[in-house]
């Protein structure tokens, strides 16, 4: 069995993400799977021929905890003589202010300091500590949400920073690299062990309010025990060979495209036409990438159920489909046209919303993201839901004529059509206006404070905090 050293230097080498001459800062946030990180590209830089540095940056989370783990990282930089950047930035007001979660909005301002560390030049590659046992996490947890093999391709061993990407004569190695995803976390620890090598322990890594600590701590641990004691391996592979045929279908795709599609490179306003009849020569499989693909050429992504209504119209089993975010698809001849036509009026809608989680509603050109908010500090508690007291499932539709509703800190109950007139939301945005069921009871409509008696209290363990996400910025993912 290969040496800890050895899975990791074989691993970037088959990946070809350092070369000899990079200089690398390793992303460490105090934690044993980065300070493992560091330890081994220490040990091994002399036989890859690197320049290593530390980047540390502190989220503000933990009041004094977050400030020892920085001085920790500080101080074990300095232990091994290199150079040390850091950086800071208060997630929670972040999170606030982009109706974001935790999770979500730390890992931005992380990432935004490190394209910082990039456009400057400072350093040629990031290296994290992304390992096999977080591979396996994200498999699952993509699985069980629903995703094709882009999904489980999960963790990709490197990829270009977006502001590196958007430079000029750029090199096509991958700027964020992760030596660790065919390294255990438990191998990592026992190395540390050894080396009588400390870290920092986050407690939030415990806390089962987040789904991947439940995925960690309780599914797959009972995974190994009934089912497959190496799951976590085979759902390592599983994302390897995802990633290989997501290559392949890539370069697929590219040949495809020309003779079934017509597309307008920047012109998002021209729309896009599909050959109908060349589409249906085309396996089924390649047909749904074709068309996924002209439709994220608009900067339109699509889920399964809107891939398979263009299907519909392209095979003529149905003249027309509606898109998110006022995007529509219908059947002009032997084409397919799909243009941009705004949201329609009199298009009634309703959608389950699974907390946490997302839905489009493409009749209104926007989604709802329910996010769980495992702390109310740095959040508006007029705009959160104790999760205690909703009905599940939660539904998103428009608001019907003789819809009620009693916003927070007002006199009492009135129309919603008041509520919006008084708003001056008029026209087609007014009918398709979204609010959110619990039950019979409304508990969300967009723009105004939540009814009181399903507000947070100072007892409140959970609340969920609803994020709108316009169409401009479902475009750009």
């Amino acid at each position: 069995m290969p040496t800890l050293q050895q899975t990791v230097i074989g691993f970037i080498r088959k990946h070809a993400l350092l070369h000899a001459g990079d200089r690398v800062a390793v992303a460490v946030s105090g934690g044993a799977d980065s300070v493992a990180l560091l330890r081994l590209l220490f040990d091994l830089r002399g036989e890859l021929g690197i320049v290593l540095s530390v980047a540390h940056f502190n989220h503000q989370l933990r009041g004094a905890d977050s400030d020892a783990d920085e001085e920790f990282v500080a101080a074990l930089a300095k232990r091994l003589k290199l150079e040390f950047q850091r950086a800071s930035g208060e997630v929670k007001a972040y999170a606030a202010e982009k109706h974001l979660g935790i999770e979500a909005a730390a890992r931005k301002l992380r990432y935004e300091f490190f394209d910082d560390l990039l456009q400057e030049k400072a350093v040629d590659h990031i290296a994290t500590g992304h390992t096999l046992d977080d591979q396996a996490e994200t498999v699952l947890l993509r699985l069980v949400r629903g995703a094709g093999t882009r999904g489980l391709a999960g963790i990709y061993p490197g990829r270009q920073s977006l502001v590196v990407s958007r430079q000029e004569n750029q090199s096509q190695r991958p700027s964020i690299v992760r030596p660790l995803l065919a390294s255990r976390r438990k191998d990592l620890d026992a190395y540390l062990q050894s080396l009588r090598q400390p870290w920092r322990e986050d407690g939030s890594n415990r806390d089962l309010r987040f789904a991947r600590n439940r995925v960690r701590h309780g599914i797959l641990p009972r995974l190994e025990r009934t089912l497959n004691p190496s799951v976590r391996e085979a759902l390592a592979e599983t994302a390897e060979l995802a990633r290989a045929e997501e290559e392949y279908w890539e370069q697929l795709v590219k040949r495809t495209m020309p003779r079934a599609s017509t597309l307008h490179p920047g012109r998002r306003d021209a729309g896009a036409t599909l050959n109908n009849a060349a589409l249906l020569e085309l396996p089924l499989a390649l047909r749904r990438r074709v068309l996924r693909a002209a439709c994220e050429s608009l900067g339109l992504n699509l889920d399964f159920k809107h891939v398979e209504d263009i299907l519909a119209v392209t095979d003529g089993s149905a003249a027309a489909a509606a898109l998110p975010h006022g995007w529509h698809a219908f059947r002009n001849g032997n084409e397919t046209r799909i243009e941009y036509r705004g949201p329609q009026a009199g298009q009634n809608y309703e959608y389950p919303l699974p907390v946490p989680g997302k839905v489009d509603l493409p009749e209104a050109g926007i989604a709802l993201e329910a996010v769980l908010v495992p702390t109310l500090t740095g959040y508006n508690p007029q705009h959160c839901l104790d999760t205690s007291v909703l009905q599940r499932p939660l539904r998103v539709r428009n608001w019907r004529s003789g819809d009620r509703f009693w916003p927070a800190h007002t006199k009492g109950p009135k129309k919603i059509k008041e509520l919006l007139q008084e708003r001056r939301v008029l026209g087609v945005e007014k009918k398709l206006w979204p609010v959110i069921t619990s039950g019979d009871e409304i508990v969300w409509v967009r723009g105004f404070a939540v009814p009181a008696q399903f507000g947070p209290r100072e007892s409140t363990a959970d609340a969920v905090t609803i994020r709108v996400i316009p169409a401009e910025e479902r475009a750009t993912k």
